[in-house]
């Protein structure tokens, strides 16, 4: 075999070599718990994003929802301090501060306990790769709260039923140092239409719609989250003034807030924070919610 022969051939070794990398995609990155508190789950590379600053507002903050706080704080609680503690679902009316409640809720335990608590976000789109997640928490000497927000599943979706298996199915079930957190508009995570769909079509209709509503099932709490009254909102508006320290007398801070509502539509946590921004902003304030 000649020089030019040997060079062609390692040309043609490595121009195959590199297409295989390319079809491989990009090589699993390495995971550095130590680098966050708060993650966002990537699944193509295997890869545990950290997120040094985390969206979220003090648990103090939260108003107008002191039961289903208590309840999430505890059950998150008995978690962190390695007794036993239930999947929550949390769902309900938009704006109420369900995912809010969630990563206030991990600081607070957290900041107060010591322990070693991680809050891991994963994307709906990604729920079929829970399996592969959790294979690799499970080795873990971290205890991982899973959050998934706005949680619903549309008409022949079927990564519900990967969420099911995660969440205590399987042979192996769900990891001890994992536990499963989610918030929805929908307290069975399905459209009505969906299950209707499936009751119509099916030979034996009750079981299409038992199989899926035993995904909310799955949750061993579920904490509701109701349109809140003048009253409430008044007091959410109350306290981010008291705490941002914002100097509105308390009459006209009340009149605006309560405008701001009507020209929404709604009060919620989520109208409160806005008309709070919208004053800030208009008083040159800057809000620093750490």
């Amino acid at each position: 075999m000649t020089n030019d022969q040997t060079t062609l051939i390692l040309t043609e070794i490595r121009r195959l070599a590199d297409a295989l990398d390319r079809l491989a995609g990009p090589p699993m990155a390495l995971n550095d718990w130590d680098a966050a508190d708060c993650f966002v789950w990537a699944p193509a590379r295997l890869h545990l994003q950290p997120v040094p600053r985390p969206n979220r507002v003090a648990l103090t903050l939260i108003r107008g929802v002191d039961h289903v706080r208590d309840i999430l704080h505890e059950n998150t609680l008995r978690f962190a301090d390695g007794f036993p503690a239930n999947n929550v679902l949390l769902w309900g009316a938009r704006g109420m501060g369900k995912s809010s409640l969630v990563k206030a809720v991990h600081e607070d335990v957290r900041s107060a306990t010591g322990v070693s608590l991680k809050l891991v976000e994963v994307h709906r789109e990604d729920i079929a790769t829970l399996p592969q997640l959790l294979d690799m928490l499970k080795t873990t000497p971290h205890r991982i709260i899973l959050f998934c927000d706005d949680l619903s599943f549309d008409h022949d979706d079927t990564a519900y039923k990967s969420l099911k298996a995660a969440l205590d199915g399987g042979i192996e079930g769900r990891p001890e140092n994992v536990l499963f957190y989610a918030t929805s508009n929908r307290r069975h995570l399905l459209p009505r239409h969906m299950m209707e769909n499936e009751q119509s079509t099916a030979i034996n209709p009750s079981e299409a719609v038992e199989e899926k509503v035993s995904l909310s099932d799955r949750f061993g709490l579920w904490l509701g989250f109701h349109k809140c009254s003048q009253e409430d909102y008044l007091r959410m508006i109350d306290g981010y003034a008291d705490h941002f320290k914002l100097g509105v007398e308390h009459e006209e801070l009340h009149r605006e807030a309560l405008e701001w509502a009507t020209t929404r539509g709604a009060r919620s946590g989520r109208v409160a924070w806005q008309y709070i921004q919208d004053l800030a902003g208009r008083r040159r304030i800057v809000l620093d919610r750490d």
